[in-house]
């Protein structure tokens, strides 16, 4: 009772002074629990030490990509890493220069982890409704294995959903010109074939099933953003609550999608099982099938539950849809900004008319010869890049990460990222870096095509398209 007085008796100012010290306190104590790189390696805003951590973890959101845009010329170019700042609940990131990619990549998961560097930049554990979803790798490695063999069905199909969204964001008037949002009409087209890809035809055109994996999306997006910048004592109380629209959203996207995934699951249980009923039973090919097909051969009785399957979706989707969303806006604001006496959409346009499929919907060889629209997508990826850092890993050995051509060790915690934002627009890597060249993949590409077998046998391996 004497406690319920005493905090019955606080003021507002005195409330507030002890919410600071507990926000001060708990911020120390996130800085103190970071790994310490080795003093080898430079630092990049104001430097080392705990207040000038503390003064470029509000510089960050606002000063990061001109801090490894400046790392990259003072270091990352001289085949040196650097250390950059990050908000004070994470630890600092360390952004290896293009020559140690190869070792980088390397590494063996046990010592260098993507799945862990995941889930800590985007709170999977919160954002994607518990360990057991976000920390098991087994949804991924199966779009690993099965897409690849699966493409030529897979390409068709999504032909044909690519062909409804964009008759559907644009209509079929083709006499008057339509204004458009960039950003809406590729929202409008996106989430339809990944999910085409994903769940097939029965659900991805279902409008509340897209929207609840479009606001699902947005959510991670923002929870990631403002749990970065709170301390970790303060995770399990704040994530669960933002979550909560996480989950709201995948209710809903679930509703219309429960009954496929139902059916879908029964009819392949019922066939592995032997029922005669379903013996000729084929199912489409698509990730709920691979998903299935591969839990029942690894008996993983867990997941052969719709509620799981369709959180299962929920990485996949989210990975899919923005990324790819923002991509195709950039590159056609690239395109539309091109110099207009270059020809670059009639170019463009003669390429993709000359390979289209005289019959039927396109294939794997007929995209394949679109090198010229391959290299604009490209280059548009190198010159307007989103991202700045590229091949995110934490390191997970107790061991920490030793580096045999610097000498130092990157202790366990680390996060170890390589520089994109510098490499692509580098004028000693890139003719004229800063300028979008719509070709500038494919000229080299077309000049070797041009060559005579005898030609292309003499030339060094280093010089061939794609080394």
């Amino acid at each position: 009772m004497a406690l319920a007085e005493k905090l019955g008796s606080l003021t507002s100012t005195q409330i507030w002074a002890i919410s600071a010290l507990f926000l001060i306190l708990s911020f120390v104590a996130d800085f103190a629990s970071h790994p310490h790189y080795p003093n080898e390696i430079p630092v990049m805003g104001k430097g080392r030490g705990k207040l000038n951590a503390l003064l470029d973890s509000f510089r960050y959101i606002t000063s990061y990509r001109r801090w490894v845009r400046n790392g990259y010329v003072k270091f990352g170019k001289k085949g040196l890493p650097f250390v950059v700042p990050t908000p004070l609940s994470r630890p600092q990131e360390v952004i290896i220069p293009r020559n140690q990619i190869a070792w980088m990549i390397d590494q063996p998961d046990n010592v260098l982890s993507s799945l862990e560097a995941h889930n800590a930049m985007l709170y999977t554990e919160y954002n994607f409704f518990g360990r057991r979803f976000s920390h098991d790798p087994f949804p991924n490695l199966i779009l690993h294995k099965h897409l690849p063999r699966h493409l030529p069905t897979i390409i068709p199909n999504l032909d044909d959903e690519v062909q409804h969204a964009v008759s559907k964001a644009l209509g079929n008037d083709t006499e008057n010109w339509k204004s458009v949002k960039l950003w809406n009409l590729w929202l409008e087209i996106v989430p339809h074939v990944t999910s085409r890809l994903l769940i097939g035809p029965e659900i991805c055109r279902n409008k509340q099933f897209i929207d609840g994996m479009v606001n699902f999306t947005n959510d991670v997006i923002r929870n990631s953003l403002l749990m970065q910048f709170l301390p970790r004592v303060l995770h399990p109380i704040v994530g669960p609550l933002l979550s909560i629209s996480n989950h709201l959203h995948w209710h809903s996207a679930h509703i219309p999608a429960q009954p496929i995934i139902q059916k879908r699951l029964n009819a392949m249980i019922k066939k592995a099982a032997g029922d005669a009923e379903f013996k000729y039973y084929t199912p489409p090919e698509d990730y709920v099938t691979w998903f299935i097909r591969q839990a029942l051969a690894e008996e993983r009785t867990f997941d052969l539950d719709p509620v799981v399957l369709s959180k299962r979706l929920l990485p996949l989707e989210f990975a899919a849809i923005h990324t790819t969303v923002l991509t195709g806006q950039l590159w056609m604001q690239d395109l539309l900004a091109s110099d207009p006496g270059s020809g670059i959409l009639d170019i463009l346009r003669a390429e993709i008319n000359a390979h289209k499929p005289e019959s039927g919907p396109w294939n794997k060889a007929a995209i394949s010869s679109l090198v010229r629209l391959d290299s604009s997508i490209r280059e548009s990826q190198r010159v307007s890049n989103f991202t700045v850092t590229v091949i995110e890993r934490k390191v997970v050995s107790d061991k920490g990460l030793y580096n045999p051509d610097l000498g130092w060790t990157l202790p366990k915690g680390s996060f170890i990222t390589a520089n994109l934002d510098g490499t692509h627009h580098d004028m000693d890597l890139y003719e004229n870096a800063e300028s979008y060249d719509p070709l500038r993949y494919s000229r080299s590409r077309e000049a070797w095509d041009a060559k005579s077998d005898e030609e292309k046998n003499s030339e060094p391996e280093e010089d061939t398209p794609g080394k």
